[in-house]
């Protein structure tokens, strides 16, 4: 049977013919090119030019690579669409090229694949450039263009950008202008060591000397790039100095260097780690969040950046460049921003309650009404540790609060109720003793209180049985599953102990650890009389808490507050007692962090109208002399 005979008789005659046998048909020579492209390897496949002229299985194998540009390494999904149309010697074939792009983009589209068939009955593939893509041709390349849009912001409580446009002076000197390198350096350091707060860490200027000797003689070469308000501290001491330089320029900052740093976290220039991390997401330049909300929220806060597929060519220098011509477009989708409940004037005042401090410190404020957490300030200065939210350490006495409303709650005792406070206690061979070793002889719970008799009230732990303590505690959100928006450690209580371990829980040791956010939350419980999940993001909100806590019992929890309203009045806080505005509520705390009792943390919790707060000082000493202090700074400044 002749060839065209045996065409005719397994083809249905019309003005185009569509094959009928896989195995003898131009589709098994379809489906070999396509697993060639895929694989890289096309021998075998026969090619020949549109001109008929034979071409190497290997050059097309290279021709297609050279066309893929930037996406060779990352081959598209190849498939036939239909079987071939054939008209007399020529089939044309449908093929769908899917191309997955950075971002999980895929880029789709249909390309006519055309085929011969030799004197030798075998089909051969027409290769061409316009089979990769109809824009391509020979010399060409396929490139990528990515385009961000702005990122989105991270906004307070009233729905404003905490980083906003803010004016900034960049510093720097003209290496042709300055005569004494050394003396300049020394000048510029005095300087900005002079700058309050303090920069930290301090500014490094021991490379200035050699970086303005591999300058160019009119360079700029930066010293240093300081807000406005920190310039017009030292601009008289530096502005005439010999050879500097300024520009004043605006850039996305927060309030202050310090402003809820650690919670906020940085935007920063892509690093390796990152772009090692995440290859399809990032790439060198990019702008990403690290840390803080920035880190969390950081795809949210990015958006997805444009992409374009274009075409590039070589240039005169062999440098690939773009042609202008667009094969695929994505635009990009804005960032969406993140809304907190943090106040601006709450949160300064925190930051500078901690200003100066060089202890790790933590301040948290909680509001009483809704539990939304309007500050939370780490230091010593823009320290990147959250403590404040994750710091797993003992509350001390500041527990105090838990204990004694557990031992209302189960009417073990009242405020009047006399308990003796001795100078020490003996629980199974362990002594318990009071700081400085103080004795107060028998008075009423609410002076124990007051005062804070460790004595007293490792006495009394038996009345709250192996797991009241952590009962009471849960009631007032301690080892709760809620959520604010940023990892928190909600706290974890001393429960089924002996009773040396029960005596050490109802001083705040022991097991139990707590973070300064689950103590200012637990304070807020008890000034409300219920416990409210703090929460510092609003949108997105965070995962509701899978329980709600109960309702406190409104007798023991009344006097729990009249007690720590003494505590400032004729306690250990009575420094905060003097402090405008109204009536504030309290409690100290010294907790020991190891076996040495001299070596402890100080805390202090405590109320103030709407706004409750813990401050935490790590090696701090004692509560009353470290961490009230803190807290005074903290109400003053809000009363401003």
């Amino acid at each position: 049977m002749s060839r065209l005979a045996g065409v005719a008789a397994c083809l249905i005659a019309s003005a185009s013919l569509v094959a009928c046998s896989a195995e003898d048909g131009p589709q098994r020579g379809v489906d070999a090119f396509l697993a060639g492209w895929k694989s890289g390897d096309l021998h075998k496949v026969g090619f020949v030019d549109p001109t008929g002229a034979r071409i190497p299985a290997a050059d097309v194998a290279e021709a297609i690579r050279e066309l893929s540009g930037e996406l060779a390494d990352t081959p598209p999904k190849l498939s036939r669409q239909g079987d071939p149309e054939i008209v007399r010697d020529t089939a044309t074939a449908t093929i769908r090229v899917e191309w997955t792009l950075p971002g999980e983009t895929v880029w789709t589209y249909d390309r006519p694949l055309r085929l011969t068939q030799g004197r030798d009955d075998e089909w051969q593939v027409i290769w061409e450039p316009q089979v990769v893509h109809e824009q391509l041709t020979r010399g060409d390349r396929i490139g990528l263009q990515r385009a961000t849009d702005r990122r989105a912001g991270v906004l307070d409580g009233a729905g404003n950008p905490l980083v906003a446009p803010r004016p900034v002076v960049r510093v720097g000197l003209q290496p042709s202008e300055v005569s004494d390198v050394e003396a300049v350096t020394r000048e510029l350091d005095a300087a900005l060591r002079a700058i309050r707060p303090a920069i930290t860490p301090p500014v490094d200027l021991s490379g200035l000397p050699k970086r303005l000797d591999e300058a160019k003689p009119d360079a700029f070469v930066e010293v240093v790039t300081l807000r406005d308000e920190a310039y017009r501290q030292i601009k008289s001491r530096i502005y005439d100095l010999p050879g500097t330089k300024f520009r004043s320029e605006k850039l996305d900052l927060a309030p202050t260097r310090e402003f809820a740093r650690a919670v906020l976290g940085t935007v920063d220039p892509a690093q390796a780690d990152d772009l090692k991390k995440f290859p399809d997401r990032y790439f060198p330049g990019d702008l990403v969040g690290h840390g803080g909300l920035q880190g969390r929220w950081d795809e949210r806060l990015r958006g997805v950046p444009g992409l374009a597929v274009i075409v590039k060519r070589a240039g005169p220098d062999g440098t690939l460049e773009p042609t202008g011509t667009k094969l695929f477009q994505r635009d990009p989708q804005p960032g969406e921003p993140v809304r907190t409940t943090l106040d601006v004037s709450t949160q300064n005042a925190a930051d500078q309650a901690l200003r100066g401090e060089r202890r790790r410190t933590a301040l948290v404020a909680v509001r009483v009404s809704d539990g939304a957490v309007l500050a939370a300030a780490n230091g010593p200065g823009v320290a990147g540790e959250n403590l404040a939210f994750t710091a797993q350490v003992p509350p001390g006495s500041t527990f105090k609060m838990v204990s004694a409303l557990g031992l209302l709650e189960r009417g073990a005792v009242t405020p009047d109720t006399t308990v003796a406070c001795p100078k020490t206690l003996v629980v199974d061979g362990r002594s318990f003793k009071n700081a400085n070793d103080f004795q107060l002889g028998a008075v009423p719970f609410r002076t124990d209180f007051a005062k804070s008799c460790n004595t007293a009230f490792a006495a009394l732990a038996p009345q709250l049985g192996a797991d009241g303590l952590a009962a009471t505690g849960r009631t007032l959100g301690l080892e709760g599953k809620w959520e604010v928006g940023l990892d928190a450690f909600t706290g974890k209580v001393s429960a089924d102990g002996g009773a040396t371990e029960q005596a050490a829980a109802a001083i705040g040791q022991g097991t139990t650890l707590v973070s300064p956010l689950a103590m200012a939350a637990a304070t807020a419980a008890v000034a409300k009389g219920g416990f409210i999940a703090p929460k510092l993001t609003v949108d997105p909100a965070p995962e509701p808490a899978t329980e709600p806590a109960p309702e406190l019992k409104p007798e023991p929890v009344a006097a729990v507050r009249t007690m720590m309203r003494e505590v400032i009045t004729s306690g250990t806080g009575t420094a905060l007692k003097d402090v405008p505005g109204e009536p504030v509520y309290g409690k100290t705390g010294t907790a020991e962090y190891d076996d040495n009792p001299k070596n402890t943390h100080a805390w202090f919790v405590g109320w103030q109208g709407d706004v409750a707060f813990a401050v935490f000082v790590e090696k701090g000493g004692s509560g009353s002399g470290t961490a009230v202090p803190i807290a005074e700074r903290f109400l003053r400044a809000l009363a401003r």
